[in-house]
């Protein structure tokens, strides 16, 4: 039966979680919020996903870059700095005793409002801030026998409409990807941009290799993946020929082996693209980049001090 990327093991420590709500520690049952917030009523806010990794957010630097990024291209003032942000990033792990094996959401939305209306003028306090940690790890047969795609209909929008490169709260173009693949049986949504190129998926970023290259898309559509750009700098690092362009499904149906990227999973191979077989399972590029990409993780983490 398929599942999608992000389908883990019921872990029963997080029902007693204690979740970052404006600067207090809730309890799972009691973290809410109001429904005159800005999120709830329109999607309008962003967020992040980040992996703890024994005691350390890898990779905490260009993630609160994205964040910041997004909330400043969509005049949302989100009311603390990174430095105070991280504390408390750090600070709801240590009211759970968090370490490893944890997977975060940090949500970001515009706060309350005074009545439901898109207008940002109605919006009646500040920001609404939300840091959900939950063990959470992949299952591990998502990194070794990989998973199936199929190409939706839906496409990644240009610029002058949502940019894609907002890691924002609306998420319906991507949600109905998500479904049109769930109905075809596959495990994730393959999107196309515009001119028909292959752009992203509906959750993950996409990379195929070729005659030994390793190829992703141009990134004009998607949104600025942390992982994406780890393994184009890991490629760089180790002599592997890597490149961001414009490419078809019928150059993605011809790849020797495929790939997803993304926060939670790191890489996962692909074994099927719209019913052709790309490979019977995790070919020696993905191997490769898995280790080296586990390896960056070490790396980065050593060089953190939690605040």
């Amino acid at each position: 039966m398929a599942q999608g990327t992000h389908h883990s093991t019921d872990d029963p420590r997080n029902r007693d979680i204690l979740i970052y709500v404006n600067g207090e520690l809730r309890p799972r049952s009691q973290a809410v919020v109001s429904v005159f917030d800005s999120g709830f009523i329109l999607g309008d806010g962003v967020w992040e996903g980040v992996r703890v990794h024994r005691g350390r957010i890898a990779f905490l630097g260009p993630h609160l870059e994205r964040l910041y990024e997004a909330a400043k291209a969509i005049d949302l003032d989100i009311g603390m700095d990174r430095a105070a942000l991280s504390r408390a990033l750090y600070q709801t792990l240590a009211a759970n005793g968090m370490s490893e094996g944890v997977h975060m959401r940090l949500m970001v939305t515009r706060g309350l409002k005074s009545t439901p209306y898109q207008d940002p003028r109605a919006c009646i306090g500040p920001a609404t801030i939300v840091i959900i940690p939950e063990y959470k790890v992949p299952k591990p047969e998502l990194l070794t026998r990989g998973v199936r795609l199929f190409t939706v209909h839906v496409r990644r929008g240009a610029p002058d409409v949502q940019d894609p490169k907002l890691n924002s709260h609306s998420k319906l173009n991507c949600i109905t990807a998500c479904i049109q693949a769930t109905k075809a049986g596959a495990d994730e949504a393959l999107m196309l941009d515009p001119h028909g190129f292959v752009a992203t998926c509906n959750s993950t970023h996409f990379f195929i290799v070729r005659h030994g290259e390793v190829w992703t898309s141009s990134g004009n559509y998607c949104i600025a993946g942390i992982t994406r750009a780890n393994v184009l700098r890991l490629c760089r690092e180790n002599g592997i020929p890597a490149f961001e362009k414009n490419f078809s499904l019928t150059e993605t149906y011809a790849a020797e082996e495929a790939f997803i990227t993304g926060t939670y999973a790191g890489i996962a191979p692909v074994i099927e693209i719209d019913g052709r077989g790309i490979s019977a399972a995790r070919g020696p590029m993905v191997a490769r980049l898995q280790q080296l990409y586990l390896q960056l993780i070490e790396r980065d983490i050593a060089t953190q001090s939690p605040p």
